[in-house]
């Protein structure tokens, strides 16, 4: 299960340290309005799906509450499937959606996790909550 502030899940972007600093700066600052997380990962941890207008809290590398977001549009994609448009909304400047598709390949590798075209993949979308 995952952790849980005033009753609202708890969204971790990145890897702990300054990855987790500048993907919450791009998420404070507006910038990053969607985030990819792999399908496999909430069935292996319980996890239902988030839904449109589920509130989230956003955690520093101190697992502190930096900011909430509200959950706008949830989607499962498989990884060679995710467009263009969604790696946009990431925010973090990838070229293209192979750009995206290369920078997440190896982020999830580092994590022992290794996706190919066919592995489903959860794009979910977000605002700043008010």
């Amino acid at each position: 299960m995952w952790p849980r502030i005033d009753g609202l899940r708890v969204m971790e972007f990145g890897t702990p340290g300054d990855f987790r600093d500048e993907l919450n700066a791009l998420v404070v600052a507006g910038k990053k309005r969607g985030t990819a997380g792999l399908h496999d990962e909430y069935r292996a941890e319980g996890e239902e799906l988030e839904h449109v207008g589920e509130r989230l809290v956003v955690v520093d590398n101190a697992g502190d509450r930096l900011v909430d977001i509200v959950v706008t549009g949830v989607e499962i994609r498989p990884f060679g499937e995710v467009g263009r448009e969604f790696a946009d909304s990431e925010g973090e400047g990838f070229r293209s959606a192979d750009h995206w598709r290369e920078g997440h390949a190896r982020y999830w590798g580092a994590q022992g996790v290794q996706v190919g075209p066919r592995t489903l993949i959860v794009c979910l979308s977000f605002r700043l909550a008010d």
